[in-house]
């Protein structure tokens, strides 16, 4: 799984990069993981506590039908989800009756295991070999979509020094276009942006055309989070998709979709419409430090099969961060 930024992208480029982060650490190294997993651990605390509540080490010392049901609604509760909950407790509860794992300590590690192995499923990294790499960005609107593409270009361009340019395609929503310039700005990357009203393909198709003309690394697309109707707005993610492969055969190589984690289960209905409309590479959860449902995670990698490639943990630009799924498991059950 991607433990920094240098593990979530294939860039082909020989060496590493050594850059600083803002608070001056290293940006990738043992420090840096170390100060963000007590920070994720921190933001992933009404979740924790909603599970630790019943996950205790107490919890396996008598293992009876109770302790099962306990656990299967503790694990229900964090938005797990029923199915991925179910082969979960089966596993663990198999495991224990058989006597190959014993003691509420090492039954606690075993579930921290299990867990971290539902949340590795597909490819789990994003290809930046391409000349350029085209990424669309897909949501519903209020997920954290405009400001995930922000800070994914800031932390392509500062930490493994990608040149990334942003095509402003939801122009549909009123201030999107002007909410993804002021990112562009902070982000100190350029961006493609279409007169008022203007077709949201034609802009795609622009982005592109000038991210190959420029030579640029990376050209990541916004799109529509809203439109009159559902069937709407999955017909316009088709049309620009297409769109964007007349320019670029290949084209998109990687499609993101933002879920916002506080919507629970209704997330897991958003990962599997948008999936069904455009092929999803993978999923950006938002909004973990305010949600007691951190188990969605799991849920939509369980159930749908996509993995969780990036997660956010705050509003500063250094809590979007790769999602490493030992450290979330971990985060999720450890007291």
């Amino acid at each position: 799984m991607a433990r920094d930024w240098r593990d979530l992208f294939l860039t082909g480029d020989a060496g590493d990069i050594s850059t600083l982060a803002g608070d001056g650490e290293r940006v990738g190294g043992a420090e840096s993981r170390g100060g963000f997993f007590k920070r994720l651990r921190q933001n992933l605390s009404k979740t924790r506590e909603a599970l630790t509540s019943e996950i205790q080490a107490t919890l396996f010392d008598t293992l009876d039908d109770e302790t099962w049901e306990r656990l299967e609604e503790a694990l229900i509760m964090a938005d797990v989800g029923a199915r991925t909950t179910a082969g979960v407790v089966g596993q663990l509860e198999q495991e224990a009756t058989a006597g190959s794992v014993e003691g509420g300590p090492a039954l606690q590690e075993r579930l921290v295991e299990l867990l971290a192995g539902i949340a590795r499923t597909g490819t789990d990294t994003i290809d930046l070999r391409h000349e350029p790499t085209v990424i669309m960005a897909v949501g519903v609107n209020g997920t954290g979509k405009t400001t995930t593409i922000g800070k994914l270009a800031w932390h392509l361009r500062q930490e493994l020094g990608k040149t990334v340019l942003l095509g402003a395609a939801d122009t549909f929503r009123a201030a999107a276009v002007e909410q993804l310039t002021e990112w562009a700005r902070r982000a100190d990357v350029d961006i493609v942006t279409g007169p008022e009203n203007s077709d949201p393909g034609s802009v795609a198709f622009e982005a592109v055309k000038q991210g190959r003309e420029r030579g640029v690394d990376v050209v990541i697309i916004d799109t529509a989070g809203r439109l009159h109707n559902q069937d709407e707005l999955m017909n316009e993610l088709v049309k620009i998709r297409r769109v964007i492969g007349k320019q670029m055969p290949d084209a998109p190589h990687e499609t993101l979709l933002t879920i916002d984690s506080t919507t629970g289960q209704n997330g897991v209905r958003q990962a599997k419409l948008f999936s069904e409309a455009v092929p999803v590479d993978g999923i950006v959860l938002t909004k973990l430090d305010g949600t007691a449902k951190g188990g969605i995670a799991l849920a939509i990698a369980g159930e749908l099969g996509i993995p969780v490639k990036l997660i956010g943990i705050g509003e500063a630009l250094e809590d979007l961060r790769p999602f490493d799924a030992d450290d979330f498991a971990r985060a999720l059950v450890s007291a």
